[in-house]
């Protein structure tokens, strides 16, 4: 049986570890009560969230209610739904950390045979035991899929523990490992794109393409972050997952159908075709003194409270190995305290073999694909056109967009944040938008080797200006290729 379909049992129930963290507050109750209000989720789908504080049911709906006032978009307050939402819910407090704690929870769950979805937000170092634990009170087995929220791990060998740790109690097909970028609609948009479109498949390919950007870029510092992202870093934090699936999506091949084996074997083979980085392939920066939207920003040491080497941002040019890609750059570049806040992908199409203008004066500008992932959502193709008028002095060729605004294209359509269709399709079991195992273990190889590097040759963290994009190393990484950075 295929992982598509060994897993299409819809859950009755669905239990949220870290019920009562920001995660949960902001993102998670709100996603399920967008679900609820919709009607894409059963009426006797019953929610349980467990965490160590000490609330009652009552007192968990009012600390879900009182989350759903403060995060819910307006247009879904007021709806009379509230109240049938809130009956859902239910809550057990449990310390993850003590096995006996679990029995408590597997009875306050109840019956699981119509199914269980466990959504998994925890500090690595309790997911072994959660996993023991959830185990040794009868929360695994065939009718219990789990999600697993990262971090999940901070290398290859350590990630491998906490994936050796829910294989024990959990089958591959059972696991579903979350990025939430994946759920984001203008990724899952890349592929329409790509395959549902007869002009770019044939030039998206090394005879088209000269190369392509992937750029999330942040405004915010630490953002309560101090001890987390001090211990992480810019590279395990954005590119071993996000930019790495970005990269993945752009590059695969076709995939043979729309199904999860399909699409995530095609993209473990671009994950695994990733040539070694070189030193001088790339940047660490860490943000210093400066302006973010007109406002003065202290530098990172003096956020976090101490001296540190843990880098901010980093840019790196990466090479796919294999016919369709050789010979095309991948630049990717992400850090905090930038010049604003984006997430996007550019495709740099070569230019025409011979320009038919250039003895009217014609200049040609080559085309640019733009795909924006936010804080907009469009698509934007950058050709070339002529300017209107007689030409007795000359041909004036421009550039001009066509743009694919998804905002207004699509504007009766209810815009939904990622965790709505992850938290759907765990539920349903649709493992599609969710990390395999050997997905994970391709990037964190990819990425532990450029750690390895930057500890080789003592690569320390150029420091640049908040408000900025970052070093000037990082131009000069694009600029001795004859490409800059699309901003």
């Amino acid at each position: 049986m295929s992982e598509d379909t060994e897993n299409n049992r819809i859950s009755s129930r669905l239990l949220l570890f870290g019920a009562t963290g920001d995660l949960a507050k902001r993102m998670l109750l709100p996603s399920l009560f967008a679900l609820h209000e919709d009607g894409l989720i059963a009426e006797d789908l019953r929610i349980m969230g467990t965490a160590r504080s000490e609330l009652t049911d009552d007192g968990y709906r009012a600390l879900a209610a009182e989350a759903l006032s403060e995060y819910l978009p307006e247009d879904r307050k007021g709806n009379g739904k509230l109240q049938s939402f809130l009956d859902r819910l239910s809550y057990q407090q449990l310390d993850a950390s003590e096995v006996l704690g679990f029995e408590a929870l597997a009875q306050k769950m109840g019956d699981i045979s119509g199914g269980l979805a466990i959504f998994l937000s925890t500090a690595p170092s309790l997911f072994e035991a959660t996993i023991a634990g959830l185990k040794s009170a009868g929360l695994t087995g065939e009718l219990v899929r789990i999600g697993l929220e990262k971090p999940l791990g901070n290398d290859l060998v350590s990630s491998g523990v906490i994936n050796d740790a829910v294989a024990r109690a959990f089958s591959e097909q059972q696991t579903f490992r979350i990025d939430h970028y994946l759920g984001k609609e203008t990724v899952q948009n890349l592929m329409a794109l790509r395959f549902a479109n007869m002009m770019f498949e044939p030039l998206w390919n090394s005879n088209g393409i000269d190369h392509v950007e992937i750029t999330i870029s942040e405004t915010v510092g630490l953002e309560g972050r101090h001890d987390f992202y001090n211990d992480t870093g810019a590279l395990r934090d954005m590119v071993q997952n996000h930019m790495l699936q970005l990269l993945a999506l752009t590059a695969m091949e076709p995939p043979a159908n729309l199904d999860a084996t399909s699409i995530r074997d095609e993209k473990v083979k671009v994950l695994r075709s990733l040539r070694p980085v070189k030193m001088e392939e790339m940047v660490r920066g860490k943000y210093g003194e400066g302006a973010v939207k007109g406002e003065a920003v202290n530098s990172y040491e003096d956020d976090l409270g101490s001296s540190s080497d843990t880098e901010t941002f980093v840019a790196i040019k990466a090479h796919i190995d294999n016919w369709r890609w050789q010979g095309v750059p991948f630049y990717l570049r992400t850090g905090k305290r930038l010049s604003e806040r984006r997430s996007e992908i550019v495709i740099q199409f070569k230019s025409v073999p011979h320009n038919i203008f250039a003895d009217r004066g014609g200049k040609l500008n080559a085309n640019r694909l733009v795909i924006r992932l936010q804080p907009e959502e469009y698509v934007r193709l950058q050709v070339m056109t002529k300017e209107p008028g007689l030409d007795r002095d000359g041909v004036i060729l421009r550039e001009v967009p066509l743009d694919l605004s998804l905002t207004q294209a699509f504007a009766k359509t209810r815009k939904r944040i990622a965790y709505e269709r992850l938290l759907l399709d765990l539920i349903d079991g649709d493992p599609t938008l969710f990390v395999r195992r050997d997905e994970v273990e391709a990037q964190w190889h990819w990425v532990d080797a450029i750690r390895e590097t930057w500890a080789a040759n003592d690569i320390r963290t150029k420091t640049y200006g908040a408000g900025n994009w970052g070093p000037s190393a990082a131009i000069a990484l694009t600029e001795r290729d004859g490409v800059s950075w699309h901003e």
